[in-house]
């Protein structure tokens, strides 16, 4: 099932996608262990998310270049937008690596980041080629959909809250973002990385 791009575009997208893929994984793995052992794979998890979202700018900036489809305007809106939303998950990481806050407020940078990440995966599987999978756009749009709820989390993050207690429920909704791109995100990368390698 050709994905309209080509080879050359197609291989550099299908490394970006596995390499993002594959690091939220190994976030996901490391956060479990930091449950069951400690340190230090709780700052291997806040790498990996750093991490992540810095591919994931690098993947929306390979495939602006891809869909010529999709409206140029718009491409460069949600490239933007994907951007600013690595290097606010880039700072919570930061924050929680160096102890400047707890991992509470650090999250909601985090989850405020990735749903900026969120809304770049919307528009790239809404205006995917007709040749996608129809379970790759699907998987795409739901993880979208949680990651957007990160948006949520912006009166916590304006307010400095760093405890569980002082968050109020809005803001516990938007924590929800993470079974988007920590449960699914990850596997929607995988997956248009496997399709892009085999054509």
């Amino acid at each position: 099932m050709p994905l309209m791009l080509s080879n050359t575009a197609g291989a550099s997208v299908s490394r970006l996608a596995v390499a993002a893929g594959a690091v939220q994984l190994i976030g996901l793995l490391s956060l479990i262990e930091f449950f069951v052992g400690g340190e230090p794979f709780g700052t291997l998890n806040d790498l990996c998310i750093a991490l992540t979202g810095v591919l994931s700018a690098a993947l929306a900036w390979q495939l602006l270049a891809a869909f010529p489809a999709q409206p140029a305007a718009l491409g460069r809106l949600v490239l933007g937008l994907a951007v600013l939303g690595a290097l606010i998950v880039a700072a919570g990481s930061v924050l929680v690596i160096t102890r400047t806050t707890s991992f509470v407020l650090a999250g909601l940078w985090m989850e405020f980041g990735y749903a900026w990440i969120g809304a770049w995966l919307l528009v790239v599987c809404v205006f995917a080629p007709a040749s996608w999978p129809r379970g790759l756009l699907v998987l795409g749009v739901v993880a979208a959909g949680l990651m957007l709820l990160g948006i949520m989390t912006l009166p916590g993050l304006a307010r400095g809250l760093d405890a569980w207690e002082a968050l109020p429920w809005y803001v516990n909704v938007g924590q929800a973002s993470a079974l988007g791109w920590l449960l699914l995100y990850h596997i929607w990368c995988l997956w248009l990385g496997r399709i892009l390698a085999v054509h």
